[in-house]
């Protein structure tokens, strides 16, 4: 099954990679969730205790008898999926090449529970801006890779694959790719792997952009934070103290609960749908913000390819390896962005950024969207793609 990487490649070769899953993994898949068995329902009226039961009752119901994988394997491949082999894994990404000869390259990075279906509804934007609204000199040539553990890239058999270890193989992939300058983007993980590639090789990577910002306020700053800021660091705080169970587990047992989500389709989709109801921007019901077609879209490149377990050990990595948080005492070189969503559980202000980037390009805050921006404001994230870039991009 192609979908299953069962080989690999060779040297430096690319080659287009189809999805194509079998249909005995989709039947599979339905029998497993027409022979769920439930827990007991929540003994509150609200999403405290978890996602409640008839909401993901609901969801897998659906997931059995009305989703379309197809869908989401057609978005796929027509979005240039294809592997390449980097640093011993094999690579699932995607690459669009937009027809605007004054195009540049664009790395758009994904984290956990994210995959590269995240970016779907930015592509388009991206490649084509003018049959979406733009302007020819805001192309970009889009390569969305899927990280080693996650999705239908390779899974590391041994220890090391932290996120530093990420981002020195995006740089091998991008100049694989034939791109000697180029800029980068992310959220989540994704924006911790951008954050590294920026320090790594700032003479290739001409400029980033995060919607979820890597600044951590130091005791002198928290003494001295504004109303603002003061939000912000309760905000954080209480995601820390009340949402981030998910994280805890993942970082100290990623393999007890890899068991549970291997084996249970629905175990899996409310492991996931937490996420969706926390930290998106939505009123109390996240498929008013994120349709349940796409939430199971991603929940999909985590069953499929039986990537729960693989993926959740990237925490486990960071937690003894890993550089996250580490504080450097230098500024970051590269021109930035920010695009702070209210949604979003770590947000930092201006001044705060200011004193962590040489160079900050761009700094928003949005009216509306959270944690999954590419997926809840795809068009106003799209526009602060472009404005953060446009200064910089010849």
């Amino acid at each position: 099954m192609a979908a299953m990487l069962t080989t690999s490649l060779a040297g430096d070769l690319v080659e287009p990679f189809p999805i194509a899953v079998p249909a005995d993994a989709l039947h599979d898949l339905r029998r497993r969730l027409t022979d769920t068995r439930w827990p007991d329902r929540e003994t509150v009226p609200d999403a405290a205790q978890g996602p409640q039961l008839d909401r993901i009752r609901a969801l897998c119901d659906h997931w059995a008898t009305g989703y379309d994988w197809r869908r989401a394997e057609r978005d796929l491949n027509s979005f240039g999926s294809s592997r390449t082999v980097v640093d011993g894994i094999d690579i699932h990404f995607l690459h669009v090449r937009s027809a605007e000869p004054g195009a540049v390259p664009l790395l758009l990075c994904h984290g956990w529970p994210g995959s590269v279906l995240e970016f779907r509804h930015l592509i388009g934007p991206l490649t084509d801006p003018v049959a979406h609204g733009g302007r020819a000199e805001d192309a970009f040539h889009v390569v969305i890779p899927s990280m080693p553990g996650f999705g239908f890239s390779g899974k590391p058999t041994g220890t090391g694959w932290t996120i530093s270890r990420v981002a020195d193989a995006w740089i091998t992939l991008m100049g694989r790719l034939g791109y000697d300058g180029w800029f980068a983007q992310g959220g989540d993980w994704g924006a911790a792997v951008v954050e590294q590639i920026a320090r790594k090789a700032p003479g290739l990577c001409r400029g980033v952009h995060f919607n979820l910002p890597l600044v951590f306020p130091t005791p002198q700053e928290m003494g001295e934070a504004t109303p603002e800021e003061q939000r912000m660091m309760a905000r954080a705080q209480h995601y820390s103290s009340e949402l981030d169970g998910y994280a805890r587990e993942q970082a100290t047992r990623p393999q007890t609960i890899g068991y549970a989500l291997a084996d249970s389709p629905a175990g899996l989709a409310a492991w996931i749908y937490t996420l969706f109801q926390d930290v998106t921007d939505n009123d109390g019901d996240p498929e008013k913000v994120v349709g349940r077609d796409e939430i199971l879209d991603d929940i999909m490149l985590y069953w499929l390819p039986n990537a729960a377990a693989s993926a959740a050990r990237l925490y486990w990595e960071e937690r003894r390896g890993g550089a996250l948080g580490a504080g450097p005492s230098e500024p970051n070189p590269v021109p930035a962005g920010f695009s702070i969503f209210p949604g979003e559980a770590v947000q930092a202000s201006r001044r705060w950024i200011e004193r962590r980037y040489a160079t900050v390009l761009h700094y928003a805050q949005l009216e509306r969207g959270g944690h999954f921006a590419a997926l809840e404001q795809p068009a106003v994230l799209t526009d602060q793609i472009r404005t953060t870039f446009r200064s910089v991009r010849s």
